[in-house]
């Protein structure tokens, strides 16, 4: 049984829909096994989740093809800490100035360093793709929309897009099991 499986099955019975519903995701998809996992993976460490994130890469570690000689690859792991960082400091400030909604601060500049976000190790795409299951998480309205549309500008699907915000959905509802998990020790 691999690092992913034995983590999951700590969880409480009250998260079986969750451990169900990840081993689905990661197995098939819209997505490249890679997307996939580097989006659980991205997410994982937007919900703080040291120990979902060290499953995830000993999963990709563990069950690689042939084409995949080392696993997760080191510029996939990371734009996924790169994606999460970012991301997790964009989307209080922009889900900041859009609930506030004042013209004077949508007029100021942000003085945020993203460089970054233009010197991606994985595509531009792959990047947009983390970034955007990491701002579904933070519920930044402005930021999920931005990166929803470069993705499909940038040619992926509805589905695929969709595929990549149904992990983050499952990502934070492991994060929060986990938690539980935890809590009942």
């Amino acid at each position: 049984m691999g690092a992913l499986n034995e983590l999951l099955q700590t969880l409480p019975e009250e998260a079986k829909d969750l451990r169900l519903n990840l081993q689905s995701l990661l197995a098939d998809g819209a997505l490249s096994r890679e997307q996939r996992l580097g989006t659980a993976l991205a997410c994982a460490y937007a919900v703080r989740s040291p120990q979902l994130a060290r499953a995830l890469l000993a999963e990709h570690s563990a069950e690689h093809s042939a084409e995949h000689s080392a696993g997760l690859s080191p510029a996939w792991q990371s734009d996924a800490r790169a994606a999460a960082a970012l991301m997790g400091m964009n989307n209080v400030f922009y889900r900041f100035r859009h609930l506030v909604g004042k013209e004077s601060y949508a007029s100021l500049p942000a003085r945020l360093r993203m460089n970054r976000m233009a010197a991606v190790q994985t595509t531009k795409l792959d990047f947009e793709l983390m970034s955007l299951a990491v701002s579904a998480i933070g519920g930044c309205g402005v930021c999920v929309a931005s990166h929803e549309r470069a993705l499909i500008e940038g040619g992926l699907s509805d589905a695929q897009v969709l595929e990549a915000v149904r992990l983050a959905a499952v990502v934070q509802g492991l994060g929060t099991a986990l938690t539980m998990a935890l809590a009942m020790d």
